[in-house]
């Protein structure tokens, strides 16, 4: 019941800044949003005993957001600046694994948000479409795999996932969030609305699996507590970060 009223909540919220607010309020709540997993991210590699990211993955995952005409260079920065903070670490044998959780933390997190930018600038229903494609796969997934679940999907990292429910994640994606980009994106055919929902979709739940098997990893049940029913908010857009890149470079490069 709190999973339904949280979900309820945020829905009208999400839908509005995404298809009607002005660039400057879905920048903020975009930046907000970011923190937050971030913060979580912070708490779930801090477990694994290499020493947390800290306040500098903050301002460096920010930076992604500003529009330089160069990005990898300021990812190649950041890699090279996370090195220089690993040498102050107390024990050497950590600093390598220091630095690669900090660089990690800020492409999985700001990097994957910094889609939503150019996706709301070519269209804003580009951005609700990729919101849609998780949206709607976890409810294929939990009402199909609750019905129908039998052959278990990756126990060891999730074990209440199953095959049953992924395809029936894929199954009503493609219904919804397919059905959803040919209604309001114009010049785009069935056939790769479909193979694109279902790609997407898929690497959605990959990103779920990513995200238990950290949580599993350093002894974590949910990232947070932020929303009743969810868990964190990293546990709510895990699968939204990983479709984010796949659609973005859709429209990118092949749209």
């Amino acid at each position: 019941m709190k999973r339904v009223a949280t979900a309820l909540a945020l829905i009208p919220i999400v839908v509005y800044v995404v298809l009607w607010a002005n660039f400057w309020i879905f920048l903020a709540v975009l930046v907000a949003v970011a923190c937050l997993c971030y913060r979580e991210y912070d708490g779930i590699a801090a477990a694994y005993g290499y020493g947390a990211p800290g306040p500098a993955g903050y301002a460096a995952g920010l930076l992604l957001f500003a529009p330089i005409p160069e990005p990898w260079l300021l990812v190649t920065v950041f890699a090279l600046a996370a090195l220089l903070l690993a040498m102050r670490a107390e024990n050497l044998a950590d600093s390598l694994p220091g630095a690669a959780l900090r660089v990690l933390g800020i492409l999985y997190v700001f990097g994957a948000w910094k889609c939503a930018i150019p996706l709301r600038d070519r269209s804003p229903h580009w951005l609700m479409f990729a919101l849609l494609v998780n949206w709607a796969g976890d409810i294929g997934a939990y009402y199909v795999g609750r019905a129908f679940g039998r052959h278990k999907l990756a126990e060891r990292i999730s074990p209440k996932k199953t095959w049953e429910g992924a395809i029936g994640s894929l199954a009503v994606s493609a219904l919804i969030a397919g059905g959803y980009l040919l209604r309001f994106v114009s010049g785009i055919g069935i056939v790769p609305v479909v193979a694109l929902t279902l790609t997407a979709n898929a690497a959605g739940q990959l990103g779920d699996l990513a995200e238990s098997a950290m949580k599993r990893g350093a002894g974590i049940k949910d990232s947070g507590a932020l929303l009743p029913g969810h868990g964190g908010m990293l546990d709510r857009v895990d699968s939204t970060l990983f479709a984010l890149p796949v659609i973005y470079a859709y429209v990118r490069y092949l749209g």
